[in-house]
């Protein structure tokens, strides 16, 4: 007896606070991913690290036997200064022809601001441009977020929305199931369009990349990651780049547009049925109630093409909002009640 209250009052417990179970798990899990990826990294690059401290330690000390003259207070004094100018983006190496802050490199530099990438290869030396940084960016990435989801809505109509509309119905295929090979569709398309293919051209124009590292650098710049470690266009051989100021603008496009048709890879994914009731069950309870009502109207939806229009017999499918309209209608209304007797025998009179 004791058994079954129990497990009764466990039923009513995990029912009663079911999304916020979820929602605990679920952040639990993300900190064990970020638990998982620190260490699995910390296996890997620690050795790297390692090794590479012992080799600039062996180069520092045959440097100073070779070179008896220079002190090794010196050599620590240029080194330091020299690694400083790097930070800012200014090389000891052919400083007389790279220009960091000419009209392409600080366009270059400022879509890398707006778009939250930041290399950090090439930053402000000056205490007005750190300022101006500031105010540049407090209004100019809402109002880029702002022109991206604009872009994007656009682009969804076009790319996402119209295709499956079409093809269900031309198929009569359930909405759901062909929004899911769509999404797989254009995520391929688009990984062979902005990876793939990227990386093969950057493997030929820079010369020092193998393929695994352009891929990086493609995919690390179109995430706005923007680590930094690998920019294009910084070699300081006019041999190697003689164009280097188209080579720049080119990247720029390249990373804008890429960006953009990220996002609506993006967005494609969110928005099917599927993430959808995923998403449900990390929701609050009423937050939940209305998704799942939108996400039943688009299940509905392949049944929809049972309503003909009568002038030209193509299916018609009513939209999202407007069964959600209909539906927010019918429950306002007031339920229907009998008149009474006397009542209608008034209306009579």
């Amino acid at each position: 007896m004791v058994r079954r209250c129990t497990d009764g009052w466990c039923a009513r417990f995990m029912e009663r606070h079911y999304s916020a179970l979820n929602f605990a798990l679920l952040v639990v899990g993300y900190i064990l991913y970020l638990i998982i990826g620190a260490g699995i990294f910390s296996a890997i690059e620690l050795p790297y690290e390692h090794d590479l401290r012992q080799e600039l330690k062996a180069a520092r000390q045959d440097f100073l036997n070779n070179n008896t003259c220079v002190s090794d207070a010196r050599l620590v004094e240029l080194l330091a200064r020299a690694l400083e100018a790097s930070n800012y983006g200014v090389s000891v190496l052919g400083n007389d022809t790279d220009r960091n802050w000419d009209f392409v490199s600080s366009l270059f530099f400022t879509s890398t601001v707006l778009t939250t990438t930041g290399y950090g290869h090439t930053v402000p030396l000056s205490d007005e441009g750190k300022a101006f940084c500031i105010f540049y960016s407090l209004f100019g990435i809402p109002v880029t977020l702002f022109f991206l989801s604009a872009v994007v809505q656009r682009i969804m109509v076009l790319v996402t929305q119209r295709p499956v509309s079409y093809f269900h119905r031309r198929w009569a295929m359930s909405r759901s199931k062909l929004a899911a090979i769509h999404a797989t569709c254009l995520t391929i398309f688009m990984t062979l369009l902005l990876l793939i293919i990227p990386a093969l051209v950057f493997v030929n124009l820079e010369k020092d990349w193998n393929f695994l590292e352009s891929l990086y650098f493609c995919f690390i710049s179109l995430t706005t990651i923007g680590l930094g470690d690998y920019v294009p266009g910084e070699t300081h051989s006019k041999e190697a780049n003689p164009h280097s100021q188209l080579y720049r603008l080119t990247i720029t496009i390249y990373l804008l547009l890429g960006l953009v048709c990220v996002l609506v890879v993006l967005e494609t994914c969110c928005e099917l049925p599927q993430m959808r009731r995923l998403r449900q069950r990390f929701y609050e309870e009423n937050v939940r109630e209305l998704d799942s009502e939108t996400t039943n109207i688009i299940d509905r939806e392949h049944m929809s093409d049972q309503l003909t229009d009568l002038s030209d017999g193509v299916p018609v499918i009513p939209s999202v909002s407007e069964q959600a309209a209909s539906l927010r209608q019918h429950s306002k209304s007031p339920p229907y009640t009998p008149a009474s007797g006397s009542a209608a025998n008034r209306k009579l009179r």
